[in-house]
């Protein structure tokens, strides 16, 4: 966890009490690599001149959104980011975590449930070099190495697509994941187009994982953003 605490994390917000109290509980925390901007402009500016490993954006902001601020932090920077806004309607949410965002807080909020959510963050996004090899889904056995999917009596290949899809999805346990961030881990930056591809792969992990595929108790579809690997024990 060490190294976590030494990671970049850049807070953009144009309220200067809510700044200086979310660096102050970071910093209690043991987080020491604290950066803050009020604008857009500055963030920018930040992000071009240092390396960020974490974002946490305001959605209203003087000189823009934290929308159009998401798409220009893409240019420079793929570290992680959390929208964080005073604004709750669904729509919101649902664009801030389309555009690819990873989590999304709405004040008020407890302070310690944001540091909460950026360790836990950091944790997915920074993992140790020990990184899993095999894992259990349900009453199956994913073996990443050998790429099988092992259960009491069968034991069954993985294609090279779903080892990258179920891998991404192990990575994001018990949270959507949206059609664009699989596409892109499976295809790369061609991946435009691979929508109905990607149906195809979900539908063959189902198969080779679920109890009962045509009723996913583990690979759940959120319609109109992506899919969740649902661990039940965690």
């Amino acid at each position: 966890m060490d190294e976590l605490l030494n990671k970049k994390i850049l807070i953009v917000d144009d309220e200067t009490e809510l700044l200086r109290m979310i660096e102050d509980i970071l910093f209690s925390e043991g987080f020491f690599n604290i950066c803050t901007a009020e604008n857009c402009k500055k963030a920018i500016s930040i992000a071009k001149a240092q390396t960020i490993s974490l974002f946490v954006l305001d959605v209203n902001l003087p000189d823009g959104n934290g929308f159009m601020l998401y798409n220009e932090l893409r240019k420079v920077s793929n570290a992680p980011v959390i929208f964080l806004t005073a604004r709750g309607e669904p729509d919101d949410r649902i664009r801030g975590l389309g555009l690819g965002a990873d989590d999304y807080v709405t004040k008020p909020f407890l302070p310690k449930e944001l540091v909460l959510r950026i360790r836990a963050l950091l944790k997915r996004a920074y993992p140790s070099s020990e990184t899993e090899t095999k894992f259990i889904i349900g009453e199956k056995t994913v073996d990443i190495t050998n790429a099988q999917v092992i259960s009491a009596d069968s034991v069954l290949s993985l294609t090279a697509k779903e080892v990258i899809l179920i891998k991404k999805l192990w990575e994001n346990k018990n949270r959507i994941v949206t059609n664009d961030a699989l596409c892109l881990a499976a295809w790369g930056e061609d991946y435009y187009g691979h929508e109905n591809s990607l149906m195809v792969h979900i539908r063959h992990l189902r198969e080779k994982i679920e109890k009962t595929p045509s009723s996913p108790k583990n690979i759940i579809t959120v319609k109109g953003l992506g899919y969740k690997l649902v661990i039940n024990n965690e």
